[in-house]
């Protein structure tokens, strides 16, 4: 693996620690860190990516930025659906309290967070995803972070998540097992407005989406199968989403395959 795990400059034992674990967890070397640079490191260890562990959580530094577990814009989200206003990805999904949903591009777990909201404690959230280190740094986040809102916490607490390679995933998963299965690949075409996901295209899955791993969440999905890509899209053809929505101003709409009954 591209990556090597340190600390940040006078670790506490419990951040020595949770160094250790990671570096473990990722099959990573564990470079002490004393006063050496993470550019001498990089030199060193002749990698890309260099995990340090802090008292606040794991920081990823990649070529592109760092990456760290934040709630982005899912809290921003739940307190709009709080006051009663909508949520265009819980809208497409059809989303109701006590429904199952298979996240299977979890990411930093935005869309995770909201769908666990939406689908309150009888309901449950699946969160799939391949990168060792982004499954390792969202992980850490859902366990950890502490929101000022009880049922944002309570939200990021619900969700699984599994370091798993979608395909291979629902092509193991029987029939009709989860109501919602969703979708957010890395964009084909990234939004320039999404400068903070610069990091994530240096650690995530860039394959595009395959007709077969869609033909698979139709077989899997109860209720729906839907896909967030940007406005107008060639994936939502090209995949064959016969439904697409979302707000007229946003840059984000959803496809939508329609699974039940």
């Amino acid at each position: 693996m591209n990556v090597v795990v340190t600390t940040v400059q006078k670790p506490s034992p419990d951040v020595v620690a949770e160094a250790a674990l990671l570096a473990a967890r990722l099959g990573a070397p564990l470079a002490e860190r004393e006063k050496t640079s993470l550019a001498a490191l990089r030199e060193r260890y002749r990698v890309n990516h260099i995990v340090v562990a802090s008292k606040a959580g794991p920081i990823v530094h990649t070529p592109g930025g760092e990456y760290f577990f934040h709630l982005s814009l899912a809290e921003l989200r739940i307190k709009n659906l709080i006051n009663g206003n909508p949520d265009h990805m819980t809208a497409a999904m059809d989303l109701k309290a006590g429904m199952t949903v298979l996240d299977c591009t979890l990411g930093l777990a935005t869309d995770a967070i909201v769908a666990s909201f939406a689908a309150g404690p009888e309901g449950a959230v699946l969160g799939l995803e391949s990168s060792p280190v982004i499954a390792a740094v969202t992980s850490l986040g859902l366990k950890r972070h502490d929101s000022d809102e009880e049922a944002v916490t309570a939200a990021l607490r619900r969700i699984t998540v599994e370091q798993a390679d979608y395909n291979e995933y629902l092509a193991d998963l029987p029939d009709k097992s989860f109501d919602i299965v969703f979708f957010d690949p890395m964009f084909r075409i990234p939004i320039r407005a999404s400068s903070n996901l610069k990091p994530v295209r240096f650690l995530a899955d860039q394959r595009p989406l395959t007709s077969e791993a869609v033909r698979e969440a139709c077989r899997v999905a109860r209720h729906r199968v839907v896909l967030k890509e940007a406005q107008r899209s060639p994936e939502f053809a090209r995949l064959q989403f016969p439904s697409v929505m979302g707000g007229k101003y946003s840059s984000i709409h959803y496809g939508i395959i329609e699974t039940g009954d």
